[in-house]
């Protein structure tokens, strides 16, 4: 079986980001968490639509 594995080195730190966050605050949702990786990593559009669809949550909404 393999593993989904993004492109790009500054996906993967989002996603280790991400995963690090939600071990660390159970109370956090990756949704909350992808526009602020979005931000911190300098991702793309595109790049942060895969964070939408690697943690399987759908459209992010706008607050």
């Amino acid at each position: 079986m393999s593993t989904l594995m993004p492109k790009g080195e500054k996906l993967r730190q989002a996603i280790k980001w991400i995963s690090s966050e939600l071990k660390e605050n159970t109370a956090l949702l990756p949704e909350q968490l992808i526009p602020q990786a979005s931000e911190k990593f300098n991702l793309s559009p595109k790049e942060e639509e895969f964070l939408v669809s690697f943690y399987g949550k759908g459209k992010l909404e706008e607050p």
